[in-house]
């Protein structure tokens, strides 16, 4: 068994679905545990990886264990494998969950090298981000192949632990802002006359292709916004609508505050 899966939940899927899809790892080398009978279901019809509510099995099989439980649960996994033994070829976690840190990772899963990770859901399509912090204990070979693991589902960048709470905050989170602030376009394009579909369209590539462009040309975010700008122009009043309603503000607060959140997490 060469990759485990401990909490098979939407995070988990994203990342393992795109590995699956590119053939980085083959259906039968994958084990999922998760004690969601739908869950399991899924992984079983959709996937056709081997599935088992049992954490120990996965502990005692896999070389590579992505650990995707929610935080608040971590005590309850821990405890009931803190007498597994790894593979005898070693074992490396990969793990995901917001704020809980190296030390606590290692304390819990001792014998085993541990990579903490702050992905995000776009992994599914290939276009995530991934932030990595490395534990005391990770080789050269861990180190490659985690960046081989969350490089085929997007960009990686790696950073000291300190700074995985702000990752979490902007990129961990950032989806879920970026469909708000579409929803948010779609919903306008409506409420001035067009179509809830012509709406989505225009809403969902203007999006894509903005990001697109940033990233392609690598131009500041303030040089595109000005050559969009005309004196008297229609961006311009919409910026100035967007200012006067505090969007900036707004998203910098959201930013603060998910990353106080993983904070709290990483402390229960």
């Amino acid at each position: 068994m060469k990759l485990g899966i401990v909490g098979g939940g939407m995070m988990a899927e994203a990342i393992a679905s795109r590995l699956l899809l590119l053939n980085v790892y083959a259906p039968e080398e994958v084990l999922v545990s998760e004690p969601n009978r739908e869950r399991q279901a899924l992984w079983r019809d959709r996937y056709s990886t081997q599935v088992t509510d049992d954490n120990v099995m996965v502990m005692e099989a896999a070389s590579v264990v992505l650990l995707a439980v929610k935080p608040q649960i971590l005590p309850l996994v821990s405890a009931a494998i803190e007498s597994t033994k790894p593979p005898e070829d070693g074992q490396t976690i990969v793990s995901i969950l917001a704020g809980v840190p190296l030390a606590k990772l290692e304390a819990c899963f001792p014998g085993r090298s541990v990579v903490r990770v702050m992905p995000n859901t776009p992994a599914t399509v290939g276009a995530g981000v991934s932030a990595l912090s490395w534990g005391r204990d990770v080789t050269d070979a861990d180190r490659e192949m985690a960046r081989q693991l969350l490089g085929a589902v997007g960009e990686v960048v790696e950073v000291s632990e300190s700074q995985l709470d702000a990752v979490t905050g902007l990129s961990g989170s950032g989806p879920g802002y970026v469909a708000t602030i579409v929803e948010a376009l779609i919903d306008g394009g409506v409420a001035v006359g067009l179509s809830r579909a012509i709406a989505t369209k225009l809403a969902v590539q203007t999006v894509l292709g903005t990001g697109r462009l940033l990233a392609e040309t690598e131009t500041h975010p303030a040089v595109l916004k000005d050559r969009v700008t005309s004196p008297g122009g229609t961006t311009i009043a919409g910026i100035a609508a967007l200012e006067a309603a505090g969007l900036r503000s707004a998203l910098i607060s959201a930013v603060q505050a998910a990353t106080a959140r993983s904070r709290e997490l990483g402390q229960g």
